[in-house]
């Protein structure tokens, strides 16, 4: 069987350019492109941290503007070296957060939730 992985989480949102700002200042996405769709009407943003062979979230706007309170996507992780460092600098910068503190499974791994712009989950995730 080929190697694979993940390449990349579709969100879909209401608000592009929120969505855009929120994903690169809070969880310190960049931006690697944005595209408008072959049918001219979705608007496309790929987002990342550098690494060009990563996974990536793409941003996609145009698509269904009837999104449930949580988002088109329930959850994504964020791999993260130090838990404690990122749960400050998010809180800095206004995140609201899901999870009032970090939460630490049975097996060590430990984690914290936060909403995005659009009432998305995005879990910062330290093995």
């Amino acid at each position: 069987m080929a190697k694979k992985r993940i390449d990349h989480v579709g969100l879909i949102v209401k608000d592009f350019e929120k969505a855009i700002e929120f994903y690169q200042t809070v969880v310190g996405f960049e931006l690697k492109g944005r595209i408008t769709h072959t049918n001219g009407i979705f608007q496309l943003a790929f987002l990342g941290f550098g690494n060009s062979d990563e996974t990536e979230l793409e941003i996609i706007h145009g698509y269904n503007d009837n999104l449930p309170t949580e988002g088109k996507v329930h959850h994504f992780a964020v791999h993260v070296e130090n838990l404690e460092e990122e749960y400050e600098r998010v809180k800095n910068v206004g995140a609201k957060f899901i999870d009032e503190e970090i939460v630490t499974l049975p097996n060590g791994y430990r984690y914290f939730f936060i909403n995005g712009p659009e009432g998305e989950w995005i879990e910062f995730f330290q093995r």
